[in-house]
């Protein structure tokens, strides 16, 4: 799933700011700059999503940028973030699966050297409707 959500950004000493996602408890980092900082940001994000996802907890709703308060020196900055792609990346794992066809189908599929992992593999992501 694609998200994106308002972080407040908060500039410490030396160039270094602490990031909060005030639609998410819990949600938040720091960088040394802002390139670590918006790294941090999505990374912080993304696996706060994900845990979410894979909890079946619900997910809260982005505020809109112009409603988050910020003080002083503090900024918005919008983060956006892909679960799916952080899943395929830390999930790629294999795992087996046992599963039954009929005795004639094994067969021809194994006189035609068939690999049945590929092809189930290729056949959920089809059915899915999942991109490579």
């Amino acid at each position: 799933m694609k998200y994106a959500y308002a972080a407040i950004f908060t500039p410490e000493e030396n160039g270094q700011y602490s990031i909060n996602f005030p639609d998410l408890q819990g949600c938040y980092t720091s960088g040394d700059d802002m390139s670590d900082s918006i790294y941090m940001a999505q990374d912080v994000l993304c696996l706060t999503l994900y845990d979410l996802e894979r909890d079946k907890k619900p997910i809260p709703k982005a505020s809109k940028p112009q409603d988050v308060k910020v003080t002083g020196e503090q900024f918005i900055s919008v983060i956006a973030v892909d679960t799916e792609t952080y899943r395929r990346f830390y999930e790629n794992k294999s795992v087996k699966k046992t599963l039954t066809i009929p005795m004639w189908l094994n067969e021809r599929a194994e006189q035609a050297n068939v690999n049945f992992s590929g092809v189930l593999q290729s056949a959920l992501k089809e059915m899915l409707h999942v991109q490579d």
